[in-house]
């Protein structure tokens, strides 16, 4: 136990923290690695580096070519939260599998990795222990949004496009429950009253532009990958009132949420459940390129 219970966390806890997390796995190996291939067919960008460590952990977009205005834009981050590794790969094999068919009705880009600090260490949190996810607000509150805030406002010019939709892939983990939800009472000197780990996939949506036809589009092209949360006895999913099967929304602009950061059109936070014994990492990652493919489908169909 960090801290002292009932009293939030200062710099002396943060660090104490900080001193507990290792290095785990390669952002390198497992995320970088599988860009260079990609080179052939898409423009790779760096927006920027984390000053943790510069060179350890640039930040990359991968970009469809030859964009025009004419054509609506798509917007897929992964590893908002770096533990999440299905919103990772899953973007990843988006770019590897799919990106490319519709590449000539939309402009897409992709920001496969947002936190790579959080990646390698399987971490929600950045090293300031602070949630890249609730960061998303003016010029952001971590380096992490702040560098994909800045990025993004440089897509909406040259050509001037919209940005039609976005699509940002989490995962609910086991690990919120035994991990996340402990190390942010403590932090916050608060009670977590929720413990609710959905048994299968779901999304989020904006309650102030919720889109239920497109959130039930990703829902049913999901169904057909893995399968999907079921609301608790109370009709809930997560704490949060379910609003159609496999579906809740999130004040996402008041949360400073990640899918606030467009304000497109159609916007969605993916939810799949690794811990599943129903479900395979390979599973994972296809679930969330159903999510991505299915909702440009929708909205190729809507004209």
């Amino acid at each position: 136990m960090i801290g002292t219970p009932g009293v939030k966390w200062g710099d002396a806890e943060k660090a104490q923290w900080l001193s507990q997390q290792s290095v785990k796995r390669s952002y390198q190996d497992e995320v970088l690695s599988k860009l260079e291939p990609l080179r052939d067919h898409f423009d790779i960008e760096q927006y920027g580096s984390l000053s943790y460590d510069t060179e350890k952990y640039p930040l990359y977009a991968v970009k469809t070519r030859n964009w025009t205005a004419d054509r609506p834009t798509v917007l897929v981050t992964g590893g908002v939260h770096g533990y999440e590794t299905s919103g990772v790969q899953g973007a990843v094999r988006f770019l590897q599998t799919s990106a490319l068919q519709y590449s000539d009705r939309f402009n897409i880009v992709v920001a496969p990795c947002v936190s790579p600090w959080g990646y390698e260490t399987i971490n929600r949190w950045n090293p300031l222990a602070i949630d890249p996810n609730r960061s998303f607000i003016g010029e952001g509150g971590t380096e992490e949004s702040s560098a994909l805030i800045r990025y993004v406002a440089t897509l909406r010019t040259n050509p001037v496009v919209n940005i039609i939709a976005h699509f940002d892939l989490h995962e609910t983990t086991d690990t919120d429950n035994t991990t996340f939800r402990p190390a942010r009472a403590a932090r916050d000197a608060i009670e977590i009253t929720c413990w609710n780990i959905p048994d299968g996939f779901y999304t989020v949506g904006n309650s102030e532009n919720p889109q239920p036809e497109f959130q039930k589009a990703v829902i049913e092209g999901v169904s057909k990958v893995t399968h999907v949360a079921e609301a608790d006895e109370d009709g809930r999913l997560i704490g949060e009132k379910i609003q159609q099967f496999g579906v809740i929304n999130y004040p996402c602009r008041e949360l400073g949420l990640c899918m606030s950061l467009t304000g497109a059109q159609y916007v969605t936070t993916t939810e799949v459940y690794p811990d599943s014994p129903r479900v395979t990492d390979e599973i994972c990652a296809e679930a969330q390129v159903a999510v991505i493919t299915s909702g440009l489908d929708f909205i190729l169909r809507k004209g």
